[in-house]
C-alpha cells in the first residue's frame, strides 16, 4: 500500500533548524526524522510513498537523488569521471517526489497527489511524528469498519509534571507528565479509501485537510477512530527534537526494525 506523507510545511514554530533547511529533513540521531517515519511504515511492509514537497522541497528532493550513492562503498576514477559502486546499503523504498506548492495548505497537497494514487486505497501522514502504532491491527481494523478514513487517536503526555500539595505546600504527590484530562488528539497515521478524493474540491489548495474534509467525512459518519495507546511523539519544537534525540540514544521507542 502507498504513504502519502505531508512534508511541504514551513516548520514555523522550530525555525531554529527550519530556516536551513525543511522541518522533515531535521534529524534525529543523524537521520531525517522523514527517514524515521518511512522505516516505521517499511517495517510493516509498506515501502512506496509520494512525498508532498513545498517549502525547500529541492533538499529533500536532493536527499533522495543521492541517497543510493552516499549510503555506498564507491571509487571514484576522477580522470575517466567514472564511478563503481561496490555495495550499497541503501532501503528498498519507491519514492515519488512531488511539488505541491510553496504555500498550498494540507487538503490542497493531498489533492494534487491523487493522479499518483491510480484509485488505490492508502496511507497518509505527516513528516514530523514518530510512533509505535501497529499498522498490521490498524489496517485490519479499517477493513472491518469500513469507512472511508480511519484516523489514529492518541492521549499526549502533558509537557509538564503534575504536583498535588498539602496546605503546608509539602508535596504529597508528583507525576511526571501524565495524560492529559483523556482527551483524544489526531495523531495522523491515517488509512484511507480513494473515495476520500471526492471530499476535496478541485482547488482545495486553501484548505487544510484537518478542518473542512475530515469535519465533511465526520458529518457523514465516514471517519473513524483508531485508539493508540502507545508511544507518540510530534516533533515540533527545538525541544521536541532535543527529547527525540535523547530517546535515540537511550530507547527510541518508535524504532521497529
Amino acid at each position: 500500500m502507498k504513504v502519502v506523507l505531508f512534508a511541504g510545511g514551513k516548520g514555523t514554530r522550530i525555525s531554529e533548524e527550519s530556516h536551513l533547511k525543511p522541518k522533515p529533513m531535521i534529524e534525529v540521531g543523524g537521520k531525517p526524522i522523514l527517514w524515521h517515519i518511512m522505516k516505521i511504515y517499511e517495517a510493516y511492509g509498506h515501502d512506496e510513498f509520494i512525498v508532498c514537497l513545498g517549502y525547500k522541497g529541492y533538499a529533500i528532493k536532493e536527499y533522495f537523488l543521492n541517497y543510493f550513492i552516499h549510503n555506498a562503498d564507491v571509487t571514484v576514477d576522477l580522470a575517466n569521471n567514472e564511478v563503481e559502486v561496490h555495495r550499497s546499503k541503501s532501503e528498498s523504498f519507491k519514492v515519488t517526489l512531488v511539488d505541491t506548492g510553496l504555500e498550498t495548505l494540507t487538503a490542497g497537497r493531498l489533492k494534487r497527489v491523487e493522479p499518483y494514487l491510480n484509485g488505490e486505497e492508502f496511507m497518509l501522514t505527516y513528516g514530523d511524528g514518530v510512533s509505535d502504532v501497529d499498522m498490521k491491527s490498524q489496517l485490519e481494523y479499517h477493513r472491518v469498519h469500513g469507512k472511508i478514513c480511519t484516523m489514529t487517536i492518541v492521549q499526549p503526555g502533558s509537557r509538564f509534571g503534575m504536583i498535588d500539595l498539602d496546605e503546608n505546600n509539602q508535596v504529597k504527590s508528583f507525576m511526571e507528565k501524565p495524560k492529559d484530562d483523556g482527551a483524544w488528539i489526531n495523531a495522523g497515521f491515517f488509512i484511507l479509501k480513494p473515495e476520500v478524493f471526492n471530499y476535496l474540491h478541485d482547488d482545495a489548495d486553501d484548505v487544510m485537510w484537518e478542518r473542512q474534509p475530515l469535519e465533511d467525512l465526520t458529518k457523514n459518519g465516514q471517519l473513524v477512530a483508531y485508539k493508540h495507546e502507545g508511544f507518540w511523539k510530534c516533533m515540533d519544537t527545538l525541544r521536541d527534537n532535543m527529547d527525540l534525540n535523547s530517546m535515540w540514544e537511550n530507547e527510541p521507542k518508535w524504532k521497529s526494525w
